[in-house]
């Protein structure tokens, strides 16, 4: 069957002039989906479906062997605009579950999406494996170090396909610029800077608890995390800047680009942490996740620094995000928008020499976010975990990593990691890794 489904994916690919996704016309893509025997095709469904687990859900439906069947969201609102959105692409409405337990209970769904507040990933993760199916689990895979233990665990007791959505794995600017990290034409590295400088954050206004809006299941919204009123500033977007849910721009942006760092460096745990920051831009406002942060990880022969800072856009070498790898003959510097080599110079005799060639801007090919849906696609169809860009295992060392950050920035300690013990030699770093469920909900078991 793996190989019949392979083979019919690749030819029909082929016949469409789609060696990767591309976007099609929806009569286009109905007709080539007809081509695909039902046994062929792989039933997808959602949960949480607002923000990136539409955007993962809408490229993957670029794919003619994939169809979406079913989404759970909390929120009645969300459920009606999506589900018309999958009828808009594929002329057939899904069906709708305000309670993704009761969805994953469907034997004909494959695989799922989850795109709930990152509170909410390691629960919907194990359950959809255990469940028998596959998972696309959107980053940071988790909210505190335990879960993203727990999660690997799950994976590999339950031996399904998981793909974490740190796209960036996929796309063709990262890969080059991983290789010439590795050809140490750099030289020594000694410094690894990452940073993500957002100018388009303004301030969270303070807003009064109401209550929630009609149609939205508040209480399974909240789920593990600590009870308490509704307030529209924690709901959908803006749950990323409260710790019940998620852990600020050090776990959204950080984990993209420190998954970037760490495998172009080959490391994966540091051996000691330093954070500091606060809300210096908005002090004032609603949020509780600093607007501004400083933090250091120490590796075996080099640092690296992860910055943040809402409201501002003029971060390293001009850019709004990036990675720099800081050698001793030249600096390589790549972002979502490409990546160039800036030269070290010397005195040679008097004149003043590169110490390697400048590489000017090279942008990237193909459409990352895209790409990383097709390898989880493939990954399925030909049951072969190499297929997968960002498998959980790798994903879980950019959201530890990244926690490790808000860690230490809690503590206000520099705190040093026992790679052995899997764990810091501070008992109140320790403590927050820990995952606190509330209101009944139970820490999976694997």
């Amino acid at each position: 069957m793996t190989s019949r489904r392979k083979f019919i994916q690749s030819s029909i690919l082929a016949t469409a002039g789609l060696g990767i996704p591309g976007i099609l016309q929806a009569e286009t893509l109905e007709n080539l989906r007809r081509k695909i025997a039902p046994s062929d095709q792989l039933n997808f469904a959602v949960i949480g479906c607002k923000g990136m687990g539409w955007s993962n859900m809408n490229s993957h439906l670029k794919i003619p062997n994939v169809n979406c069947v079913a989404l759970a969201d909390v929120d009645q609102s969300v459920l009606d605009q999506r589900s018309a959105d999958v009828e808009r692409i594929r002329g057939k409405k899904p069906a709708v579950y305000k309670d993704y337990r009761k969805m994953l209970e469907n034997k004909d769904i494959d695989a799922i999406i989850v795109g709930t507040p990152d509170h909410w990933h390691c629960l919907a993760m194990v359950d959809s494996l255990s469940a028998g199916k596959h998972v696309y689990v959107e980053k940071p895979i988790a909210n505190t170090i335990e879960e993203c233990n727990i999660m690997v665990k799950a994976k590999q007791r339950y031996g399904k396909m998981v793909q974490v959505g740190q796209w960036q794995r996929s796309g063709s600017q990262y890969a080059e610029a991983i290789d010439y990290v590795r050809s140490g034409k750099l030289g020594q590295i000694r410094l690894v800077k990452t940073w993500a400088y957002q100018g388009w954050m303004k301030p969270v206004p303070k807003r009064p608890d109401s209550t929630a809006p009609a149609g939205v299941d508040y209480d399974m919204w909240l789920g593990p995390a600590p009870k308490r009123p509704f307030n529209e500033n924690r709901f959908h977007f803006n749950f990323r800047w409260f710790w019940d849910y998620a852990g600020g721009l050090m776990t959204d942006w950080g984990v993209h680009e420190i998954d970037i760092a760490l495998y172009a460096m080959g490391v994966t745990a540091p051996k000691s942490v330093m954070a500091s920051g606060g809300k210096f831009a908005y002090p004032d406002d609603a949020s509780e996740t600093p607007d501004t942060l400083q933090t250091v990880y120490e590796y075996d022969g080099f640092n690296m620094l992860w910055e943040h800072a809402t409201g501002i856009n003029n971060g390293n070498y001009g850019t709004t995000e990036g990675i720099a790898f800081i050698g001793n003959n030249g600096t390589l510097v790549v972002n979502r928008g490409g990546w160039w080599v800036i030269p070290e110079t010397e005195n040679v005799g008097g004149q003043t020499q590169s110490k390697l060639e400048e590489v000017k801007l090279i942008r990237p090919s193909g459409n990352a976010l895209d790409l990383h849906s097709q390898g989880f696609v493939n990954a399925i169809l030909q049951n072969d975990a190499s297929k997968l860009t960002c498998g959980i295992e790798t994903g879980s060392i950019a959201a530890i990593n990244a926690q490790m950050g808000n860690i230490a920035f809690k503590t206000g300690k520099k705190v040093y990691w026992d790679a052995g013990k899997g764990q810091f030699t501070d008992a109140e770093a320790n403590a927050l890794m820990k995952a606190n469920y509330h209101n009944g909900w139970q820490l999976p078991k694997v």
